[in-house]
């Protein structure tokens, strides 16, 4: 029971009062976070490099590899550091990757789908980005059709909020698409971001279980970034990679040519895609 009256005199007791009050453990209040390792770091970051190239490489070959690389690792912290990084192989799994307890998944909608006009389809997914001390997430919005970026977010955690927001900047500025497809994380099968979709009346579909090819058009984007930008840079904190990311996303909109858009850009594709749609209404 929690006391009506604390002797603040004493620190101890006041500091078990704000415990109760929030009801939170003494341990937690002590706790004070551990910066990652430096060797961590650097070995993060060769995941991520390799994970690129080999997306089914398990903790198993990713140790492997990291050997090759003259990193001494084993399996267990290799696979450590995979979850700590939100990546795991992709192949067929059995039982082996759960979804979060009490989310509800919904069934992959799009398979045999043609996708034929702009906010038809639209999709989102989560990357990690490598900073100089440190390491932050990254979550995408982007239409199908056009592989125009609607929206993206930054965050230092693994929580729902960040997907939430880029989600809502979407809608705020596009409208709604049809279909929304997610992978199976915790942070879309929440239903913090499933509410805002039905709320919407959007669609939802998710992926299958190690099924990258499900959200193909979104990989190659984390593909072009890590390779075109990410890669090439070291960035020194969060405003940093901010500021470097959102110039990319920018040239990757509106300059570069992708050929499998006939060599437009993602904007000419999905601007004139919703001039015809406003034109068909």
């Amino acid at each position: 029971m929690i006391r009506s009256f604390v002797d603040t005199s004493d620190p101890e007791r006041h500091i078990d009062y704000q415990c109760q009050l929030l009801g939170l453990p003494r341990s937690t209040y002590y706790y004070r976070h551990c910066p990652i390792k430096a060797e961590d770091l650097k070995a993060m970051n060769q995941i991520d490099e390799i994970f690129m190239t080999f997306p089914y490489y398990g903790a198993r070959r990713m140790s492997h590899a990291l050997k090759r690389k003259g990193f001494d690792i084993g399996r267990l912290h290799t696979g450590t550091l995979m979850k700590r990084m939100g990546i795991s192989p992709v192949y067929l799994k059995r039982l082996t990757s759960k979804p979060h307890p009490g989310h509800k998944i919904y069934p992959y909608l799009l398979r045999g789908m043609a996708i034929t006009r702009v906010n038809q389809v639209w999709s989102a997914d989560i990357t990690y980005i490598r900073l100089k001390r440190g390491f932050v997430y990254l979550v995408a919005v982007i239409d199908w059709f056009s592989r125009y970026v609607l929206s993206w977010r930054l965050c230092t955690t693994l929580e729902s909020a960040f997907c939430c927001a880029a989600l809502q900047e979407a809608m705020a500025k596009y409208g709604c698409p049809d279909i929304f497809n997610t992978d199976q994380g915790a942070q879309f099968t929440g239903d913090d971001f499933t509410g805002i979709l039905s709320h919407a009346e959007i669609k939802i579909s998710m992926d299958g279980r190690g099924r990258a090819l499900d959200n193909v058009f979104i990989e190659r984007l984390w593909w072009s970034l890590k390779y075109e930008e990410v890669y090439l840079n070291e960035y020194s904190d969060v405003d940093e990679c901010r500021a470097r990311i959102g110039v990319y996303f920018k040239r990757y909109n509106e300059e570069r040519l992708h050929q499998s858009l006939d060599y437009q850009t993602p904007a000419e594709i999905y601007f004139s895609g919703r001039d015809i749609l406003s034109q068909a209404v």
